[in-house]
């Protein structure tokens, strides 16, 4: 799978935010994480959360959970032993429903440029989707943080999901489904109850060709989504001639400008720009077989 890695550096350079080129930066060059743990705590509230816009379409300054997921998975990407991590697993245990979950989203009044799916967010009832997506990259993080690992909050959100994951029993929307499989993927190598659950939501999953977003003209998922690292267990149960042709379909996929496109509507002319500059990022990081 050929890309032009120099065209897209250019892209990140130009079109993207410092994070972007941070993360970039340090996925090819390695070296010390302090410039992208410098360019996310711009991002980081008093309170231990996250908000300002980390999630391009939720531009809310207050922390939301959607920021916690994007800021734990830089910290597990680099590794990060800071207490900025126990911070965040702090901040959602305030949060936390009495069902172990976490909403969707929370309150908040500055909702200039954000995306009706952030604006309408159900407050008050626990989200699979969001839940999933948290845990998942706290359980990245927590294979070399032990502290992380025994928080509270993470021993009962994961509960949480994997209770709701054993109750589906019709396929859930690509999303949801898309984090489930993130989230198998996180536990799968100490909880024995994955296995069983992957074989519960795979049948969900098209390995030939898009999904579809409900909702979203023009909005699709793709295989790589569904299982995005390389050596996690779900790589091993899909067919791995399909796993391929999607790594083609991925690099083939790169813009003349150097970059990737995304296939939803942005809700600002910011977002537009920011969510170009992470498809391009997370492409070359999955092309390449890592972790961003």
């Amino acid at each position: 799978m050929e890309i032009d890695l120099d065209s897209a550096v250019s892209f990140v350079a130009t079109h993207a935010r410092v994070i972007e080129r941070r993360r970039l930066q340090f996925l090819l060059d390695g070296g010390s994480p302090a410039g992208v743990l410098a360019a996310l705590d711009a991002y980081r509230n008093p309170d231990g959360g996250y908000g300002w816009g980390l999630e391009p379409d939720q531009r809310s300054s207050t922390s939301q959970p959607v920021a916690a997921m994007h800021a734990l998975e830089v910290l597990a990407a680099v590794r990060d032993d800071s207490d900025r991590a126990m911070q965040i697993c702090d901040w959602l245990a305030a949060h936390t429903l009495p069902d172990g979950g976490i909403a969707f989203g929370l309150p908040h009044a500055d909702t200039a440029g954000c995306a009706p799916h952030w604006t309408g967010a159900d407050t008050e009832k626990s989200s699979l989707q969001m839940t999933a997506q948290l845990a998942a990259q706290a359980h990245r993080l927590a294979r070399h943080r032990k502290d992380i690992a025994e928080h509270p909050w993470l021993v009962r959100a994961t509960s949480f999901c994997l209770d709701s994951i054993d109750r589906i029993d019709k396929a859930p929307h690509p999303y949801e489904l898309m984090f489930v499989f993130l989230f198998l993927d996180a536990v799968a190598d100490h909880d024995p109850r994955a296995d069983r659950l992957f074989d519960r939501v795979q049948r969900f999953v098209v390995t030939d060709g898009p999904i579809s977003v409900p909702e979203a003209e023009g909005e699709v998922l793709h295989l790589l989504d569904f299982s995005a690292y390389a050596g996690s267990r779900s790589r091993s149960l899909f067919d791995q001639a399909a796993i391929t042709a999607d790594l083609h379909r991925l690099a083939s996929q790169q813009q003349p400008d150097g970059g990737w496109q995304v296939t939803f509507p942005a809700s600002s002319p910011a977002a537009a720009l920011e969510w170009r500059g992470c498809a391009t990022a997370q492409a070359v990081a999955t092309l390449r077989g890592a972790a961003l």
